[in-house]
């Protein structure tokens, strides 16, 4: 196994294994052990103030993601622009296509839930019906949408109870991944692997894929690590 750094490999950082995470039965998912208490007692606060912290998402392996991306790239899954319109792959450029999907999906191998150390969360008392199934789009967390009250009070209770301890790297629009209220980090943990994520190994990481738009994403290699992978909130 090559080695990034002195506790994170190229492996873990792309999401090729999971031997730094753990399925705490508490929580029911693979996570970062850093991170099972102090979500733990996030979901405690959130449930005494009447929600019901629901993660919908945290790790998720590299094949995982390079099975969402090939879908998409084919147009065998949606992908949507910033009015969450569908775009049709056959009607735009290469690179058209490859910023349209980058937006809402991370590359292979760049995605922070490859750490374990980020994951999606929702309210599922807001849930309108029993069976409502989850979109993750901007309607449902802005105001007037079912989950915005959940993220109201996380905000205040993150920022005021417990900060530093988790964070949005993207709940602003820096013109890179679109704004996702529902994505949180692990800070402490993130940072490291953030830390240790190199552009030597995004590039690596790319060569060694089979991918769909492989041509224009290494021509355009430098704009994608900066605008897609560096370009977050600072936490």
């Amino acid at each position: 196994m090559s080695k990034v750094s002195k506790s994170i490999s190229f492996e873990q950082l792309t999401g090729r294994v999971e031997d730094h995470l753990i399925n705490d039965p508490r929580l029911g998912f693979l996570c970062h052990p850093s991170m099972v208490t102090p979500l733990l007692e996030l979901q405690k606060a959130a449930r005494e103030e009447g929600h019901e912290p629901l993660v919908v998402s945290c790790f998720r392996g590299h094949q995982r993601q390079l099975d969402i991306w090939n879908k998409k790239a084919r147009g065998e899954r949606p992908i949507l622009d910033d009015q969450s319109n569908i775009i049709s792959p056959n009607d735009v450029s290469a690179h058209h296509l490859m910023n349209a999907i980058l937006r809402w999906s991370a590359l292979p191998g760049t995605s922070r839930h490859h750490w374990g150390t980020d994951f999606d969360i929702v309210d599922k008392n807001a849930f309108p019906t029993a069976d409502y199934q989850v979109q993750l789009v901007p309607e449902e967390v802005e105001q007037g949408g079912i989950f915005a009250p959940f993220y109201d009070w996380l905000e205040t209770y993150l920022t005021k109870k417990v900060p530093g301890t988790f964070a949005w790297p993207y709940n602003q629009d820096r013109g890179g991944v679109a704004p996702e209220r529902w994505h949180l980090s692990f800070a402490p943990t993130a940072r490291e692997f953030f830390s240790a994520y190199s552009y030597d190994v995004f590039l690596r990481n790319l060569k060694e894929m089979e991918i769909e738009l492989k041509e224009e994403l290494l021509l355009s290699s430098d704009e994608v690590y900066l605008r897609f992978f560096k370009n977050i909130n600072t936490i």
